[in-house]
């Protein structure tokens, strides 16, 4: 039955809330993972609260980004990967999914990377904590049951919550933390590219294409509609301030923990932050990280392998819900435990170059970070999909912004992979250049902008979505001949939607944007190929 009943009081709303939180929390909570620990710790043991200012301006970029994909997951019932196939093509379509499925692929491994290292530093046996965790992170997916599966998640989410008593007992000074907050500042005495880079590392960790695909699907999953759209909106602030949080505690007590001492600015990795911790505020203090990383390492591979398994399901076609069970969708969980047991099997062979997929994440982030966004961007500017619920021109505005933001920070970040011995001043010639292009770009699309004619009004009532909410409110509409309200308006079948307009300056945009993609890939490529012959 459709739920239509007015939520007028606040016990009403309260539960309303509490039975829609999921999806944002989900999708926050996986990106502090493994990596998020590494990279945030880092920038405390090297640089202390000095770039606790990124974590400000990454809020509304966070929430700009996952509101959209929400959004469009509420309004049209369909995944992130299908929208892309369906209305860019299949070769945009297939190279959007091949790009994540390598960069999800690289991130799973660092998730392991990061359980080993968590056992270790407990004195838990490698192979045994590994084949655990990967079991438990298979069974808890294939029980057949939405509601089950995010009651376990749920749990792991609460996990994050340890680093608040982390935060305690180092006990990082107020005053220090707000200042890193409040003022923007650029560390001294290291050369800027690594500095940059550390930037770059905190952004692409924070902000990353797999949690775009992730939480439209999840969404559609827990058949949400448009009219719960604001208690999605509540959970997903709820996630980021969890994020923003913990991504601050972390480089708040690495900060303490390692300041005067012979290992600031020599980052090993997290076992070795874990044993700085430990010897600045006690052995609790280092164990309680390592249990919050492995708790960390453990959500970040949900979200990511299921990212991976919607996409793959919506670009071949196959059944892809926690709804169904194993029979019902063999192809959907063969793929998630294929990429969760070979990433298991890889951290598990002596001698793999587990340094090189450290890197090959951060690198991929930084390159297919701004194209995630563009078509991004675009999907929310489609009236056919979206209709009443397309971008606003501030939205736009501010997206067009982070894009030119992405776009320079990814080339600085290819080049010092592709060129390591890269000088600061080759680096502000590489955002100079940016930002030039950025302010003309601008300037063409508001003259464009104003040249082109109003559009025409939009439909006020869109077909009824296979399974969605409002049926009966929108058949009572339409046949009276008023207007549906836009909580109830969903996009049509996208067999019904008319091909997207493809302007020259589109396609010339998406050449551009390939043509980059595929520099930056072999850029990419070659150098880590570089790395594992050892030269």
């Amino acid at each position: 039955m459709d739920d239509t009943a007015a939520r007028s009081s606040t016990s009403a709303k309260l539960k309303t809330l509490l039975a829609i939180v999921g999806p944002g929390l989900i999708v926050m909570c996986g990106d502090n993972d493994a990596g998020a620990f590494s990279v945030y710790g880092q920038a405390g043991q090297n640089y202390g609260t000095h770039l606790l200012w990124t974590f400000v301006l990454l809020i509304p970029v966070l929430y700009v980004n996952q509101e959209m994909v929400l959004r469009l997951g509420a309004v049209t019932g369909v995944g992130h990967a299908r929208l892309i196939l369906e209305r860019f093509g299949r070769f945009w379509g297939a190279f959007s999914v091949i790009d994540l499925f390598m960069l999800n692929a690289l991130t799973i491994i660092t998730e392991f990377i990061g359980i080993t290292l968590a056992a270790s530093y407990l004195g838990l046996p490698k192979i045994l904590a590994v084949l655990l965790a990967a079991l438990v992170i298979i069974a808890s997916a294939m029980t057949g049951s939405f509601r089950r599966f995010e009651r376990i998640a749920m749990v792991f989410c609460a996990g994050s919550l340890l680093l608040v008593p982390l935060y305690v007992l180092a006990h990082p000074s107020l005053g220090q933390m707000a200042r890193g907050f409040v003022i923007p500042a650029v560390p001294g005495g290291g050369q800027l590219s690594t500095v940059m880079l550390m930037i770059i590392g905190i952004v692409g960790t924070t902000v990353a294409p797999w949690q775009l695909f992730f939480q439209q699907s999840y969404v559609v999953d827990k058949r949400i509609t448009p009219r719960f759209i604001r208690y999605e909106k509540a959970d997903l602030v709820i996630g980021i301030a969890i994020v923003i949080i913990g991504g601050a505690a972390i480089m708040g007590a690495m900060t303490v923990a390692f300041a005067g001492t012979r290992a600031a600015g020599h980052f090993t990795d997290t076992a070795g932050l874990a044993t700085g911790l430990a010897a600045y505020a006690g052995k609790a203090a280092g164990a309680l990280f390592a249990v919050a990383l492995l708790d960390a390492a453990m959500i970040g591979a949900f979200a990511v392998s299921l990212s991976t398994a919607y996409a793959l399901g919506d670009i071949l076609g196959l059944k892809h819900s926690l709804h169904r069970g194993v029979k019902n969708a063999k192809g959907f969980y063969v793929m998630y435990v294929a990429l969760i047991a070979g990433a298991a099997t890889i951290v598990l062979i002596p001698g793999s170059p587990l340094g090189l997929f450290t890197e090959g994440v951060q690198v991929l982030a930084g390159v297919l970070l701004p194209s995630a966004t563009v078509f991004l961007l675009m999907l929310c500017n489609d009236k056919a999909v979206l209709g009443p619920w397309v971008n606003g021109k501030a939205t736009n505005a501010f997206t067009g912004a982070v894009i030119s933001v992405l776009i320079m920070l990814s080339l600085i970040l290819v080049a010092a992979v592709a060129f390591p011995h890269i000088s600061a001043r080759q680096i502000v010639m590489i955002m100079a250049g940016c930002v030039g292009l950025a302010i003309v770009a601008g300037l063409a699309l508001v003259a464009r902008g104003r040249a082109r004619r109003p559009a025409g009004p939009l439909p006020v009532v869109g077909p009824v979505a296979a399974g969605g909410a409002g049926r009966r409110e929108r058949e009572d509409a339409a046949a009276s001949g008023e207007p549906a309200s836009k909580e109830n308006w969903r996009m049509p079948a996208l067999a019904m939607l008319a091909p997207a307009p493809m302007s020259t300056g589109r396609r010339v945009g998406m050449l551009g944007m390939w043509a980059y993609l595929m520099v930056a890939m072999i850029a990419v490529v070659f150098r880590i190929v570089m790395l594992a012959l050892g030269h």
